[in-house]
């Protein structure tokens, strides 16, 4: 590739930042760890766990810059077919919640563009929630299935709006005192003591939504090679994109605190479920008000998030399901019936089994009391499984570290080989306890969803393979 089509490394650290990024982290940030005290949780997140796991997805992307598909590619190369098969596994089945949680997302941001308040929509009866949800979630299994993929434009347009609109929350409501300071804003507690976070049991417990926040970023590893001097060019991308997550989450919270009181939003269960799932609506309407531009801002980002939801809800039914049933890989593991593809070259089995797997989750949370827990119930879950994917990641770069003097890379986060597994065992070992500290609630039925739902598709996942194998005895 010729220097003039090399990516610069301001231009990779801002595709790492749209990707990895969103306005959401900033509002469950502030709701889930009482307001400013967040800050020094997203320090130490930032200092003991991002810097390091995007530094060794590049050298990862490095080493293996002709392996398609991503982290299962990455296993297949460093420890075999069957551990493969598992990471591709786990990156579909983590976004069996996900996906449960965009149709629910789609509908809460319907009803934030039409009706511009909260309770229309978290005061109807969960189970009319629930079956408007399982419709939209069976409308987009009904798009996927027929190999519609048009809404890929709207989902880049919607998303980088919705990005845009994050930045501009930012700078607009820092600013807002200076040009409005006759309105109302709250004053957060900035001593020493209104700074540190207690280290309680809800503090330990919810240090998944944080690793759920700063994940993500193995997505950009294929363009490691393309970044002009990657052995340098690469790092200085990753701690650019560090630093700039680092301000936004910072910077976000401080607008935050002069919006909403902690102590408002932790008076009661109802009110931390209303804060939860409307946090992110009720930021943009007050900076309307605030701008004495009414509900502007409420509707761009709600319709914004409308488009949004739905096209990431069709898009992650399809596009995981490809990439655990296309690689060639790890095909002697799935049975041959989930690889049915129908006329348009849909996976339609796999459809099937989504449909089950997602509708089931939704159909359960119709006995959740409240439209708003429901959605906080689903942020929760969501941090739980989603992370899980991230292990392989770590595991793949043990793997690799430990075959260095075979497999050549252009860069390297660290050289000492100590040095550098201990990076890797360390981030899978916060990965994992926050996997498994996050699964606990006071809620039981909370706590049970969090429990059964990862096991339920681990125990999936190993029975696969089973028939697949009793499938090819019966043809021998």
């Amino acid at each position: 590739m010729s220097d003039k089509n090399k990516i610069t490394w301001s231009a990779l650290a801002l595709m790492a930042f749209s990707t990895v990024w969103g306005f959401g982290n900033i509002v469950n940030g502030f709701v889930y760890f009482n307001g400013v005290q967040v800050i020094f949780s997203w320090l130490l997140m930032f200092a003991l766990y991002f810097i390091p796991y995007a530094l060794m997805v590049g050298e990862l992307g490095s080493a293996f810059k002709s392996t398609s598909g991503g982290v299962s590619g990455w296993l297949f190369e460093t420890t075999g077919a069957k551990i493969a098969y598992y990471a591709g596994w786990t990156y579909w089945a983590c976004h069996i919640t996900y996906i449960a949680s965009k149709s629910s997302g789609g509908l809460k941001a319907l009803s934030w563009a039409v009706f511009r308040n909260a309770e229309t929509y978290d005061t109807l009866p969960t189970h009319m929630i629930q079956i408007a949800t399982l419709i939209v979630f069976l409308i987009g299994c009904y798009v996927a299935s027929k190999g519609l993929n048009p809404l890929k434009k709207m989902l880049t347009l919607a998303g980088t709006t919705t990005f845009i609109m994050s930045l501009l929350y930012i700078v607009m409501m820092l600013a807002a005192p200076a040009i409005n300071p006759a309105a109302e804003y709250t004053h957060a507690d900035f001593s020493l003591k209104g700074l540190i976070p207690q280290f309680n049991l809800g503090y330990v417990t919810s240090i998944s939504i944080l690793v759920f926040a700063v994940g993500g970023c193995e997505k950009i590893s294929p363009y490691v090679n393309k970044v002009e001097n990657p052995s340098k060019g690469f790092p200085k991308g990753m701690i650019a994109l560090a630093g700039m997550v680092v301000v936004c989450a910072i910077l976000g919270t401080l607008a935050m605190s002069r919006m909403f009181d902690p102590a408002v939003i932790n008076a009661s269960e109802e009110s931390f479920n209303a804060y939860a799932a409307n946090g992110s609506y009720w930021a943009f309407q007050k900076l309307g008000q605030y701008y004495h531009l009414g509900d502007t801002f409420l509707i761009i980002y709600a319709l914004c998030n409308v488009i949004s939801q739905f096209a990431v809800l069709v898009l992650s039914i399809d596009a995981p399901l490809r990439m655990l049933l296309d690689n060639e890989s790890t095909a002697q593991f799935i049975p041959s019936a989930l690889k049915k593809k129908n006329q348009y070259g849909v996976y339609s089995n796999g459809i099937k089994m989504v449909v089950v797997l997602s509708g089931a989750i939704i159909l359960v949370q119709s006995f959740v009391p409240g439209a708003a827990a429901v959605l906080r119930q689903l942020t929760k879950l969501n941090s739980v499984c989603m992370p899980m994917r991230y292990l392989w990641v770590f595991v793949a770069y043990i793997a690799l570290r430990g075959a260095v003097d075979k497999i050549p890379a252009e860069y390297r986060f660290v050289k000492n080989q100590a040095v550098a597994k201990f990076f890797g065992g360390w981030c899978f070992f916060v990965t994992a306890a926050s996997c498994l500290l996050g699964m606990y609630d006071k809620n039981p039925f909370t706590f049970a969803l969090n429990v059964i739902t990862p096991v339920v598709l681990t125990a999936l996942g190993l029975v696969l393979p089973q028939i697949a194998k009793r499938e090819k005895e019966k043809q021998a």
